[in-house]
């Protein structure tokens, strides 16, 4: 026997079949899309979540405005309606048109849910006291921002708020809102989300 031969029979380690080294790579290997898909999925549920609580206070704070028949904060010429879109908290919810929001971003409707219309009084289409709703609505997309919009993932997520009217609504277009949706308006208090 050669010296090479007796050295490489006593020194040589030799690889088992249940050798593990490298296992462990390959296990997170594995792993790290599902724990990645579940660190952005909470991400995005959080961003959600804060898009529903701003379009509930936007729904809350027109509903307020709607029933005291007033907007101070408003422009000149300008709706209830159209006022309470510019105080979203962020412009990718105000404006849509991003991956995780669609456009137009949020629509603001104004309406009242019992049709409570006296008859007996042309004048005054609802009195003091009949409830106005106010439905605010976006379009969401989940984990748009990973995937695209290949990802057909969509939620509506909409704030409502229903309140009392504190001053009588003329349905005459002068009042400080109007009801219906945003793509078809009335200002006769007929319209509904």
């Amino acid at each position: 026997m050669t010296r090479w031969m007796q050295r490489k029979a006593r020194g040589a380690p030799r690889r088992s079949c249940f050798d593990e080294r490298g296992a462990a790579l390959v296990e997170f290997v594995l792993v790290l899309p599902l724990v990645l898909l579940i660190l952005f999925g909470m991400v995005d549920f959080g961003k959600a979540f804060n898009y529903w609580n701003d379009e509930t206070h936007l729904a809350n704070e027109a509903a307020r405005q709607a029933v005291v028949n007033s907007c101070p904060q408003c422009s000149s010429g300008q709706k209830i309606n159209q006022w309470i879109r510019t105080e979203a908290d962020s412009g990718e919810l105000q404006n849509g048109g991003t991956q995780s929001i669609s456009s137009p971003g949020i629509r603001v409707c104004i309406w009242f849910p019992n049709n409570t219309n006296p008859a007996d009084d042309p004048v005054r289409d609802h009195a003091v006291g009949d409830p106005v709703q106010v439905i605010v609505h976006a379009q969401y997309n989940w984990l748009a921002y990973l995937v695209g919009q290949g990802l057909p993932l969509q939620s509506d997520l909409t704030g409502t708020a229903t309140m009392r009217l504190e001053q009588p609504y003329n349905a005459n277009g002068h009042d400080a809102f109007t009801t219906g949706p945003d793509t078809a308006p009335k200002t006769d208090a007929s319209g509904t989300c």
